[in-house]
């Protein structure tokens, strides 16, 4: 009997994964982390989100040959500052495949697409191996396009891929999803087998396996970038951007994380001149770096949401109350937590600046 066969059918596998589960837990408990009800309960909530989207990723839409589109974020499972203005739509394909997608562009501003060597599960993260910008691609008259996947250059839109690409990522930008009609795609691949395998213990075993590496590795990576980001509070932490694209970012957007703890009387006041560009937007987080709840609360400003003074520039405050000054951005219950600006295809990348004030003072 193989060892994954004895494994499952002994229920070490599940037991195993548990126990990885159990030992998630110490990363919201390392030393540097807040110990308040709030940032405890988010992150634990947290550990659960990782693990549908790992179970997801790993387990439900774990096969090359039969893709699927899914989002490893959304409004409920959020990494790593998840943009409040995207839609992202993931997909797990392999090096060694060919794959087609088809659909319809819609008219969100901003939609790219990026092939990534995905290794959350080891060391925390996902390099890019191939991105195509639709702006860049080709159209039929009526927004529709077709997209080819592969290792060697193809005619028409091609996106590369590399020996142990793993995840296609795309990302639906919006300025106002409500006036914007949604982007439509399905993808195909184009080698691979004809029906899907039955389940068996190896893959099963190894599935799950990744999905508890996957919660292990996520949560430790972030927590481990937050306690850089707190040596600099209230202030933005600038790193070579490869630093972000070594972890999934886009090649097109430069980067800024900022750690804020402020008083309930306190705000955090942001301000900068605007260069030109297609795309900024602020957002605050929580302390995991999970975008604050977008749907009930304004928890990010974008381009064309935000309120310019008439010089141009733009000032953001964080804080628990709006007293009417600038773009307000709600701490939503906290007394810390992440903040991020993103300039997209920008000629310049200036930093924002930030100070602290007391609300009265801001009055």
């Amino acid at each position: 009997m193989s060892d994954a066969r004895s494994r499952v059918l002994s229920g070490k596998s599940w037991e195993d994964f548990c126990d990885s589960l159990k030992a998630a837990g110490q990363t919201i408990l390392r030393p540097e982390t807040p110990a308040t009800e709030i940032d405890r309960a988010e992150g634990f909530r947290y550990l659960t989100r990782l693990t549908r989207a790992a179970l997801e990723r790993m387990m439900e839409f774990a096969d090359p040959d039969f893709p699927v589109f899914y989002a490893l974020s959304h409004e409920t499972i959020k990494i790593g500052s998840d943009n409040p203005d995207n839609t992202y739509r993931n997909c797990v394909i392999s090096g060694d495949r060919d794959y087609r997608v088809t659909g319809t562009r819609g008219t969100a501003p901003l939609m790219t697409f990026g092939t990534k060597a995905e290794r959350y599960a080891i060391d925390g993260t996902q390099a890019s191996t191939g991105e195509l910008d639709s702006k860049f691609m080709e159209l039929a008259p009526d927004g529709s396009f077709e997209i080819i996947l592969s290792a060697t250059k193809k005619p028409g839109n091609w996106l590369p891929m590399a020996a142990d690409s793993s995840m296609l990522i795309v990302r639906e930008t919006h300025f106002d999803r409500k006036a914007e009609v949604p982007a439509h795609m399905t993808i195909e691949c184009l080698n691979g087998l004809a029906k899907p395998k039955p389940l068996d213990a190896a893959t099963f075993d190894s599935r799950l396996e990744s999905t508890a590496a996957f919660v292990n590795g996520t949560a430790k990576a972030f927590a481990e970038w937050m306690a850089i980001f707190k040596k600099t509070p209230n202030d933005w932490t600038v790193l070579p951007q490869s630093t972000w694209t070594n972890i999934g970012g886009d090649p097109n957007i430069f980067y800024l994380w900022a750690y804020w703890t402020l008083a309930p009387d306190e705000a955090l006041v942001i301000e900068t001149g605007i260069p030109a560009c297609d795309y900024w937007n602020c957002q605050v987080n929580n302390y995991w770096d999970e975008s604050l709840d977008y749907r009930y609360h304004p928890a990010h400003i974008n381009n064309h949401t935000a309120k310019y003074k008439t010089d141009g520039t733009v000032t953001v405050v964080i804080a628990a109350k709006d007293i009417g000054i600038g773009n307000f951005l709600d701490t939503a219950g906290h007394d810390n937590g992440c903040a991020m600006w993103r300039w997209v295809r920008s000629d310049a990348h200036p930093i924002p600046k930030c100070r602290v004030e007391k609300l009265a003072d801001l009055r």
